[in-house]
């Protein structure tokens, strides 16, 4: 079933209410409700209810938003069909401290335990090949996380906010010896059996405010990762965090994930940085 049929059917008895809505919808990201209509039928066709979720969280209105998480419930019905991963793994982290940063977090000299510590996280949930996992891609924890998966023969999707040359300059070139964790980088995607999915890419441009502002790339892919390990069943998901339990420094980071994983589940393990010194 497509959107259209969906919208149409939401719609139909109440034709005020449809243009309404349509009005209303001009305004997402700034490219009107065909952009956004546009995206949900990319997803639909390409087999993502979870990037229809995300859309659906932006809709211009209400009845779209139910529209599209219908849509996506219903796909996500028919994933359960498919054969499914065994366990799906979700894993959220620090970056390396940059070598500016004043209050340590994850400092480079406790990269090797920060290592060790996801290594025996992912051996103690018998992480192997009929699992799959889902991260960004940064420096530190994030790759981190995937070499050890990659290792364990763990399918591992990347999730980027941005293309990659910027994600690699704001993500990964920022922290302590950012050369070198950019080789790693490139070394990992290198091993992937799916490329990076790059969220402008597959969602189109950031949904804007009232007042024009674009959202935060990480919040938003912060969902995305969410709604990608969720997709295949909560009874699968295992969420791995590498935190320091604060608050972060801004919208988007772990704290923010963790917060949205324990609404959902309390399969988490926690590997708290601060035990690392």
């Amino acid at each position: 079933m497509s959107l259209n049929v969906l919208v149409a059917t939401s719609f139909a008895s109440d034709p005020e209410s449809a243009g309404a809505a349509m009005a209303d919808a001009r305004g997402h990201s700034g490219n009107g409700h065909q952009a956004w209509a546009n995206r949900i039928e990319i997803a639909r066709q390409a087999g993502h209810p979870e990037d229809i979720q995300v859309l659906a969280d932006e809709a211009p209105t209400a009845a779209l938003r139910a529209a599209a998480q219908t849509l996506a419930d219903e796909m996500l019905r028919q994933r359960q069909h498919l054969k499914s991963p065994d366990k799906v793994l979700l894993f959220s982290g620090h970056m390396i401290d940059t070598p500016d940063r004043r209050e340590p977090r994850l400092p480079a000299a406790s990269e090797n335990l920060a290592a060790a510590r996801i290594v025996a996280a992912l051996d103690a949930l018998g992480a192997g090949p009929g699992d799959l996992a889902f991260t960004q891609g940064a420096a530190g924890g994030d790759i981190l996380f995937g070499e050890a998966c990659l290792a364990r023969g763990v399918n591992l999707q990347l999730l980027l906010p941005s293309p990659e040359p910027e994600f690699i300059a704001a993500s990964v070139l920022p922290s302590s010896a950012g050369e070198v964790w950019r080789r790693r980088y490139l070394a990992l995607c290198g091993h992937l059996r799916r490329a990076p999915r790059i969220m402008p890419d597959a969602l189109g441009p950031l949904p804007l405010d009232s007042h024009g502002t674009p959202g935060n790339p990480y919040e938003r892919c912060n969902r995305w990762l969410l709604y990608s390990a969720l997709s295949y069943g909560l009874d699968r998901m295992h969420f791995i965090c590498l935190w320091d339990g604060g608050n972060g420094d801004g919208t988007g980071g772990t704290a923010d994930m963790v917060e949205e994983v324990k609404k959902r589940t309390s399969r988490i393990t926690w590997l708290d940085t601060r035990e690392l010194g």
